[in-house]
């Protein structure tokens, strides 16, 4: 059962990442065009949603990436419990090596950031946004060239960027929160309370789950804490265990029925309305300020020294194994497409700089850096699957 939900994860997130790329493509090539000022005044439209006592009026990107975003952390936070109690991440000696591979790819690629921004003109306080890993991009990356790859290195990737995404949620949660207001964040933990006894009455409608995350999400929204740890919070109150006997759990409905939504849907949504930036008002300082290098060499250059160096660190140690089958410059391809951040950079940046001059030089590094991890990556893989289709001649 494990498997075949993995599976269906990759098979998912390898279609949805040639949709992100897609949208993407389309943002930058209209905010680029005559129909710019169309573009931009859409995601920067005022929305109002008035419902009862919640009253809330934000931009249409703003209602994306709060909003419908949080559905996305939802659907991740399903993924991470999943892993933990019944996937890949259910077995200790599996999870220390791609425990540790995150752990590397957080902390190099932070570093490599604050390097070009500590001095004057730098923005320190963005340094989460080359953090994370698309998991859909990389994905979609990865089946390109996967045809003659072990299919542990799959595995191995997608339990690297869960733990990568878990920890890019706890960042953006100490990081992005200030002025909370108490009264709705016991508003929010209340809800979660509620949630969690739901789930002991194991034959609850789901339309009662779905009550229950848009108090969760409302009351969070209202507190000033970043929507996406109500997301994954919420998510973690969904129990595994089945309404009827021989039936899929709750946790696995709502992880299957969402997840394409998401993957088709949602991100897409937010690359179309988070990755469209002018050229026309770029200089020479923008595309090569301290931010959007910063943001590019964490991506590319970071991302590929952290998680290959912890990967051959903890391994050389002997505290843990190589994926079975895979080869070190397999490992290093791999670490290539970790550099992928894309929607999750994007997404913190967005969170770093709202409104910010920066914003543009973000949205520059991330695409940079997320190209040439992109490039280098399957230029790695495609020579060493290569290399085996000779061998096996």
């Amino acid at each position: 059962m494990a498997r075949r939900i993995t599976l269906d994860f990759l098979r998912t997130e390898a279609a949805s990442g040639v949709i992100l790329a897609a949208a993407a493509v389309v943002a930058i090539g209209l905010a680029n065009s005559p129909w710019s000022g169309g573009y931009f005044r859409f995601i920067e439209a005022p929305f109002t949603i008035h419902i009862g006592a919640f009253d809330e009026t934000l931009s249409v990107l703003d209602w994306v990436k709060e909003g419908l975003m949080a559905i996305f952390f939802f659907v991740v936070g399903l993924e991470i419990k999943y892993e933990i109690l019944r996937g890949e991440l259910a077995n200790p000696r599996r999870l220390a090596l791609p425990i540790v591979a995150a752990l590397g790819g957080m902390v190099v690629p932070a570093l490599v950031y604050l390097a070009f921004n500590l001095g004057e003109g730098g923005a320190p306080y963005g340094w989460p946004t080359p953090l994370a890993t698309d998991i859909a991009f990389a994905i979609a990356a990865l089946a390109v060239v996967s045809r003659r790859l072990p299919p542990t290195l799959r595995v191995f990737l997608l339990t690297l960027a869960i733990v990568d995404d878990l920890g890019a949620v706890a960042v953006i949660g100490l990081v992005f929160t200030s002025q909370v207001k108490l009264a709705a964040v016991g508003g929010a933990l209340v809800s979660l309370a509620l949630m969690a006894l739901l789930g002991r009455w194991r034959r609850a409608p789901y339309l009662f789950y779905a009550a229950g995350f848009l108090l969760v999400w409302a009351f969070t929204l209202k507190s000033g804490v970043s929507t996406s740890l109500a997301g994954v919070a919420a998510a973690f109150t969904v129990p595994m265990e089945p309404r009827k006997p021989h039936r899929p759990g709750v946790l696995e409905d709502f992880m299957e029925s969402l997840h394409p939504y998401v993957a088709f849907l949602i991100l897409p949504l937010f690359a179309f309305s988070a990755a469209g930036f002018s050229f026309a008002g770029l200089t020479a300082g923008a595309i090569f300020g301290p931010v959007a290098v910063g943001t590019a060499l964490g991506l590319f250059v970071g991302k590929q020294l952290g998680v290959f160096g912890a990967t051959a660190a903890i391994v050389g140690l002997k505290l843990a194994r190589r994926p079975t089958g895979a080869k070190w410059i397999e490992l290093y391809g791999v670490s290539l497409l970790c550099g992928i951040g894309f929607t999750m950079s994007l997404f913190i940046g967005a969170l770093a700089f709202p409104g910010d001059e920066a914003s543009a030089q973000v949205r520059v590094g991330v695409v940079v850096g997320s190209l040439l991890s992109t490039i280098a990556g399957i230029a790695v893989l495609s020579w060493s699957g290569a290399r085996r289709g000779r061998e096996a001649a």
